[in-house]
């Protein structure tokens, strides 16, 4: 064992056995963090005009601060745009994360030098927990690599530095991580994502790998082109030490096989649920499905259920009133200066000893042109389940209504690019619409009912969803081709 291993073992136990003490408490450290964060904030321009100095508990919390998108936010926002302190938080934030919306356009998500710590502390402990549990905190004698967006930061006139959200934390990474840090700075500023990729695989391809990070099926590509560069067989053949793959933000399941397959190896795997709101959840043990909420990082958490989030009036349950198998969108009040903000996700709690979770989708991915509330998570399960099933594996894949088509019932059409197409496409396609009227009671009745016929499978042609995300700006980094949608607006582009 080297002399970092030697000293890092001990504060790794450290880390878990924290981890464990506040998953115990989580119930009671909430209550704290509300407290705590109403009181920041009292003096703040929100603090003042939502009557802080009334609020004394949960009840009175939210009798006096709605719920919000960023639509709500927007108007302080703005004025911190301007130059304007105190506003949401005390003082300026000290990042802005930049984000784009569907409705709300170009986002600015407050990040302040209260919650930023956060955000690295959690990415940390994650980290060190798990290879804690596997044993392998050598891993820190050899490289890592993030693959995220670029670091390079804006600074609008409000002297607010602003950028990605995966580009800010590269400017908060631990000096005494930096040195095995790569891609290099020069490489990680690249703009353009293929550019940028062929010189991360040649900065990479004699190093000692051991750390990889990033969206799945951007560093699916990564992988391919590492093997196409080196003409090797396998990851494993250049990296022999790689110990752990870490990703966020989208179901890995779907790329499992494909990068099981490119890297020759089954390497154990870190789920984290980072957002630029605040790091939400993440894995906690070895090889498991559900991520542990982040109960005790700054964030105050209560949860609207699904079926109510376009009520004028609905529940808002926090923690200690969750159930098990039910799905809710998650609000979000952080020490950053979002109240009661809802991000858009959807949760379901898979436990409450501690509080486990899966996220299930997002509140505008969803299909329900005829009442059926079909939801990333149940999309992500069949496509696995058949998959494995029938020996296939998908590069990327979305599902989009065809509410008038030229003949019969409208259906649900599945858009697919393979890496390896089923022998059987019938069979394969009658398996993935039982596997959903399985999940789905609503999809079901329709389905029987004859309101909807049979889902049907678009093949597309090898890198269909490439060229649409980079057609769209999006290509690499962190993001994300949107699972579903309720009407054909991407599609539209693929075909």
């Amino acid at each position: 064992m080297s002399l970092r291993s030697t000293v890092l073992t001990p504060f790794a136990l450290a880390i878990s056995r924290k981890i464990a003490k506040d998953a115990r408490n989580a119930v009671k450290d909430q209550t704290k963090t509300l407290k705590y964060l109403v009181s920041k904030a009292r003096n703040t321009q929100f603090g003042r005009d939502h009557h802080f100095r009334e609020v004394k508990d949960i009840r009175t919390y939210q009798s006096h601060v709605p719920l919000r998108d960023y639509e709500g936010h927007r108007p302080y926002v703005e004025q911190i745009l301007e130059g304007k302190p105190n506003m949401l938080w005390p003082g300026m934030p000290k990042y802005f994360a930049k984000t784009s919306g569907t409705t709300s356009g170009v986002k600015y998500i407050p990040i302040s030098a209260d919650s930023m710590p956060f955000h690295i502390q959690s990415a940390r402990n994650a980290t060190f927990n798990m290879l804690s549990q596997l044993g392998r905190l050598d891993t820190f004698d050899g490289k890592l690599i993030f693959l995220s967006g670029s670091p390079t930061l804006t600074t609008p006139e409000c002297g607010v530095l602003t950028g990605r959200l995966s580009g800010i934390v590269n400017h908060e990474i631990p000096s005494w991580l930096t040195k095995s840090q790569l891609p290099t700075y020069t490489t990680n500023c690249i703009d353009d994502w293929e550019t940028k990729l062929d010189r991360i695989v040649e900065e990479t391809r004699y190093e000692d790998m051991r750390l990889i990070s990033g969206i799945p099926p951007w560093v699916q590509m990564y992988y391919e082109k590492l093997l196409e560069a080196t003409g090797k067989t396998t990851v494993s053949d250049l990296f022999p030490n790689f110990n752990i793959f870490v990703y966020g933000g989208v179901n890995f399941q779907p790329y499992r096989e494909s990068l099981t397959n490119l890297v020759g190896r089954d390497v154990p795997s870190l789920e984290t649920y980072p957002a630029s709101e605040g790091f939400i959840a993440f894995q906690d043990r070895v090889g498991s499905n559900d991520l542990l909420l982040n109960s005790n990082a700054g964030i105050f958490y209560e949860f609207v259920p699904l079926d109510q989030v376009f009520d004028e009036s609905p529940d808002r349950v926090t923690l200690a009133d969750v159930e098990i198998g039910k799905d809710y969108a998650i609000i979000l009040t952080t020490n950053a200066g979002l109240w009661a903000y809802n991000i858009g996700d959807t949760v379901r709690f898979v436990s409450k000893d501690p509080y486990r979770l899966v996220v299930s989708g997002r509140i505008k991915h969803y299909i329900s042109a005829f009442g059926e509330h079909v939801i990333g998570k149940e999309v992500d399960q069949a496509m696995t389940e058949i998959c494995q099933q029938y020996s296939a594996s998908v590069v990327e894949y979305t599902v989009a209504p065809q509410v008038n088509p030229t003949n019969g019932e409208p259906y649900h059409e599945w858009f697919v690019e393979w890496e390896k197409a089923p022998v059987d496409m019938q069979q394969f396609r009658d398996a993935l619409d039982k596997s959903m009227q399985i999940q789905n009671i609503y999809y079901k009745d329709l389905i029987v009912g004859k309101v909807l016929k049979q889902l049907q499978i678009t093949s597309l042609s090898t890198g269909s969803f490439r060229r649409y995300m980079e057609s769209k700006g999006k290509l690499g980094g962190q993001n994300k081709v949107p699972r579903l949608s309720n009407d054909r607006s991407i599609v539209s582009q693929l075909t």
